[in-house]
């Protein structure tokens, strides 16, 4: 009986030119992030699960893998990299200045649903601006995810635009329990319309009912927000992402951006501009973000901030393929030769040739052929030769 191991569910492993996919995109991001004044940090993969408590997390504690250390405290598989961050920023680094622009690059983990197919472990990189509020800092961040996604060489993508105040603004008007307004957020979150119809069904006569009913279908281009303003009347959330997106279309980046209205998730946790990114191949949104002003507030630290995060290998998954370099030749070399062996190998183009382990030159075409390489290179005193295979 063969007993075959699998990676547990929700991992998976991943080889050659997928590897190398990863590691390009997390360059090209970290890149373009250190660029900007952004400086790296990096936070532990297991942190206490008080600390995502004291935050707020809009992740469900049911998605938290779960470990239990030696003097009983609950601990959990870092889920989030924003919150360990805001902890960082309000304690290792409360004697520098702010704004502190800061990047990442880094696993979370989580526990999607069962059989579900998602990934548990999840390649992020990211940036956080903490310290800086207003227009400005909106503009450099909304900017940098277009320009992320663009560093990543993709093409056919763009990014959704929403504010968490619009939402709120309109919720308060309806005179719900705090229980209604999440399970309102959730439907128009999850563009429920035939539930979310029958939700609102009781409440037609309150003044913002019919924007409720609309919400989860506001999404677009600008014509989004004359909308939004018909059905609401004037409000600030609107005319901010009015002024946002004119500042980001003169800088030429309107063409990237769309608006959606809908845009409601963790709305407790966000607390102004929100957005998402989308590229052509991938089935979910491959990056997000938005402004959370009360998060590093949490650990000790007033401080407003604002971010996202990149799923690296949703990005790299749909970034132009590259082809796996081929060994097209071997290199047999005496032992007394290994540094006209190294030198040899260095000045050729990367993976397409490799030494050989082999004792006999016989041994070693063999070899080539195994791997399809079509010569070999024979190193020894006397000089060098080509054997073609």
């Amino acid at each position: 009986m063969t007993y075959t191991i699998n990676t547990p569910e929700g991992t998976r492993d991943r080889l050659f030119a997928e590897c190398r996919d990863r590691r390009s995109t997390q360059t090209a991001l970290t890149d373009l992030f250190y660029r900007r004044g952004y400086a790296e940090v990096s936070t532990p993969e297991v942190e206490f699960y008080d600390l995502f408590l004291r935050s707020g997390s809009p992740l469900p504690q049911e998605s938290m893998l779960k470990i239990i250390d030696r003097s009983g405290k609950i601990m959990v598989m870092r889920p989030d990299c924003t919150a360990p961050i805001a902890r960082v920023a309000a304690t290792k680094l409360k004697t520098l200045p702010l704004p502190q622009r800061l990047y990442y690059a880094e696993t979370v983990f989580r526990s999607g649903d069962q059989h579900r197919g998602g990934s548990s472990e999840i390649a992020q990189c990211g940036v956080e601006l903490i310290g800086a509020a207003g227009k400005k800092a909106d503009l450099e961040i909304v900017a940098m995810a277009v320009d992320a996604l663009r560093s990543c060489g993709l093409a056919r993508f763009h990014i959704e635009l929403g504010h968490a105040g619009f939402f709120r603004s309109l919720a308060d008007r309806m005179d719900l329990e705090e229980d209604q307004v999440e399970e309102l957020r959730s439907l128009i979150e999850g563009k429920n319309f035939a539930a979310l119809g029958d939700f609102l069904e009781p409440y037609q006569d309150r003044p913002a009912t019919a924007a409720l009913l609309r919400l989860s279908r506001l999404f677009g281009g600008a014509e989004v927000l004359d909308e939004a303003e018909a059905l609401a009347g004037e409000n600030e959330a609107i005319a901010y992402l009015r002024e946002l997106y004119e500042a980001l279309c003169g800088a030429g980046y309107g063409k990237y951006l769309r608006f959606d209205l809908g845009l409601v998730h963790q709305i407790d946790y966000y607390t102004g501009v929100v957005f998402r990114g989308y590229v052509e191949g991938a089935g979910d949104a491959v990056l997000s973000g938005g402004r959370y002003d009360s998060l590093v507030a949490s650990f000790g630290r007033s401080a407003p901030a604002t971010g996202f995060a990149v799923d690296v290998d949703a990005v790299a998954a749909c970034r132009p393929g590259t082809e796996a370099p081929r060994v097209g030749t071997l290199i047999h070399f005496a032992e007394s030769e290994l540094d006209r062996a190294l030198t040899a190998v260095d000045g050729r183009a990367a993976g397409t040739c490799e030494l050989s382990p082999c004792e006999t030159l016989e041994e070693t075409l063999a070899l080539a052929r195994r791997k399809g390489a079509g010569r070999v290179l024979v190193l020894d005193p006397d000089g060098e030769r080509t054997v073609e295979v």
